[in-house]
């Protein structure tokens, strides 16, 4: 057997008893939702579409049950959004990763960001695709310094020191880190600047570190189509982890559903386009049962002040979204766990060199429609079975779920702190 389709079956098997499908297990398995692949196919079309038009693509929130295959369809879509020619950021909410601090969710994003056909850092690679004689390139930089454009002159600055500073590589790979999310101080941009007697073009102002991540989102899809990319697609796994968040962070993070579903009003970033999943038992446990869509609102208002009152505004929009405008995960229908348990059993095979069980009624069924409890059980018995032969494994499956109550441990501490609000080393 050749040994690399061996070693890619092993490592497939092993995230499918982990639960986490990695690109082996899904290039195995394929995808069994045809209408949401043709759903985000056509997403990745109206990107293209839009960003001519100057605007944001619509995003989709895909929800289903725990382990019904939300991040294994995350999976597939990169793969599909890669040979449609867009740059691809995953990005898993986690307590380093809340959902409600743009700044992290960036720097995630561009540390899990892959491009078509390349390996190695990403923004790296789209930088030095850049060719600063071609239109789409003159396009971006006639953009980027166009005064009514709600963007600060650190993009300008940095832009301008990266196409001029050609020979000094470690300027240019600290303007590539700033991109990416990375920090550069004021004293040390305005230093770059006056040496090459660019000092008094470029006004460098103090900025919020959550309104740079904020314009780093719109700057960033611009500068990949300017290196010949299609745009970027942000694929966002596990937004149930809202539910353990403190009221105020529950707030924020619903507003940030809603930027990046595209729906946030007066918020815009061109060739940007995002998926994001969520547990289809959210809705009922948190907007209803403890009633945010009231209580959020209802307390931001009674404190009056423009901001509470723009967030208010903001995660209403990021709660209806929720309620109204997500898309269901189908639940596999027998034939479809049947051609699932016949692909897992040659990716068994070709793992182990050992096989399974041809007849399906050998393993049982369950009665579940959640596939990772399918599959977990088909992999553990064959498990037993190749190990132990004479063993008879009974194997049981039980539900496991998300909590949904507040937890303090989940919340990071926030970057954009008031007293600090300068980018710096």
């Amino acid at each position: 057997m050749n040994a690399d389709i061996n070693t890619q079956s092993r490592r497939a098997i092993e995230a499918l008893r982990a639960g986490v499908p990695n690109q082996d297990a899904v290039r195995a398995l394929g995808s069994s939702q045809p209408d949401l692949e043709k759903r985000f196919k056509q997403q990745l079309q109206a990107a293209r579409d839009c960003f001519s038009e100057g605007k944001q693509a619509v995003g989709m929130l895909v929800t289903g049950g725990f382990g019904s295959g939300k991040s294994h369809l995350l999976e597939h879509f990169e793969h599909v959004a890669l040979e449609e020619n867009f740059v691809c950021s995953k990005v898993v909410i986690s307590k380093e990763t809340p959902l409600y601090e743009p700044a992290k969710v960036y720097r995630s994003a561009m540390q899990d960001c892959r491009i078509p056909g390349k390996r190695g850092a990403a923004l790296s690679e789209i930088a030095s695709s850049l060719n600063f004689d071609s239109l789409l390139f003159s396009e971006f930089e006639r953009w980027v310094n166009q005064p009514d454009v709600p963007l600060s002159l650190w993009f300008a600055a940095t832009l301008y020191l990266y196409r001029h500073e050609k020979h000094d590589e470690e300027i240019r790979d600290r303007i590539i880190r700033f991109w990416s999310g990375d920090p550069i101080g004021v004293a040390e941009l305005k230093k770059w600047l006056r040496e090459i007697n660019e000092a008094a073009s470029y006004k460098i102002d103090r900025i919020s570190v959550k309104e740079l991540a904020l314009q780093r989102y719109s700057f960033a899809p611009r500068l990949m189509v300017a290196a010949g990319y299609s745009g970027w697609v942000l694929l966002i796994d596990e937004v149930e982890l809202i539910g353990s968040y403190s009221l105020r962070q529950r707030a924020r993070s619903y507003a940030e559903l809603s930027r990046f579903m595209g729906k946030l009003e007066g918020v815009n970033a061109p060739g940007m386009s995002c998926v994001l999943t969520i547990t289809d038992d959210f809705q009922t446990r948190v907007l209803e049962e403890r009633n945010d869509e009231e209580k959020i609102p209802g307390k931001l208002r009674a404190g009056g002040s423009d901001p509470d009152l723009l967030l208010a505004s903001q995660a209403e929009r990021g709660m209806q979204l929720i309620r109204t405008g997500k898309v269901l995960l189908e639940p596999p229908c027998p034939e479809v766990i049947k051609q699932t348990y016949e692909k897992l059993r040659g990716l068994y095979d070709s793992a182990y060199v050992w096989e399974p069980p041809a007849d399906y009624s050998e393993v049982g069924t369950l009665t579940s429609t959640v596939m990772r409890q399918h599959v977990k059980k088909w992999i553990t018995e064959w498990d037993l079975r190749r190990l132990y032969p004479d063993y008879k494994p009974a194997i049981e499956a039980g539900e496991l779920g998300p909590s949904y109550g507040e937890n303090p441990d989940l919340e990071a501490p926030s970057e954009d702190s008031s007293k600090d609000n300068e980018p710096r080393e």
